[in-house]
């Protein structure tokens, strides 16, 4: 019983993989992308950017099993902010090539609704009934900050034309 309660403990929950990975800490030197947040429907909710495997098949992966395997994933959570623009950062493993997904959790259920949420990926790829590739969605790091730019989409109220200032 105690062991069991021990590797529980040991156990991030899900909502915490990748965080302390993807966290950027001031004067941090090393790989990671700042990322401008741009088509913002509305100021409320929760941001959500994760880091992937830069393959269809690791792209958009349940982050349990990526992390199992010893894959790249990353993930920064942060509340929309109330006003300005709004930039992100989250840490690479290293200097390569990455698949990035942005979720506009506008009811903070950290759960993506098509009818609700909105989301985008770096080279804002056309987005359908299916996610897009993981060649669509991969932005490059080297060994310092890379900056690209996020336009999230949404379903309904389609907005692509940069922050909403408030």
């Amino acid at each position: 019983m105690i062991a069991t309660l021990l590797l529980a403990a040991a156990i991030p929950s899900t909502h915490d993989l990748g965080k302390a990975e993807g966290q950027c800490r001031v004067d941090e030197k090393g790989p990671a992308f700042l990322v401008d947040v741009n088509g913002l429907k509305d100021r409320k909710g929760r941001l959500k950017l994760e880091l992937y495997p830069a393959d269809d098949a690791d792209f958009l992966a349940d982050d349990n099993l990526l992390v199992a395997a010893g894959k790249p994933f990353r993930r920064v959570e942060v509340a929309v902010p109330a006003t300005g623009p709004v930039q992100l950062c989250i840490r690479a493993p290293g200097p390569g090539t990455y698949a990035l997904s942005l979720l506009h959790d506008r009811d903070a259920n950290r759960r993506f609704s098509l009818s609700v949420d909105g989301i985008g990926f770096p080279g804002n790829p056309k987005l359908g009934w299916s996610r897009p590739s993981a060649a669509a969605a991969r932005a490059v790091v080297g060994s310092g900050p890379a900056h690209i730019g996020i336009i999230v989409n949404y379903r309904r109220g389609l907005l692509s034309f940069g922050p909403v200032e408030k």
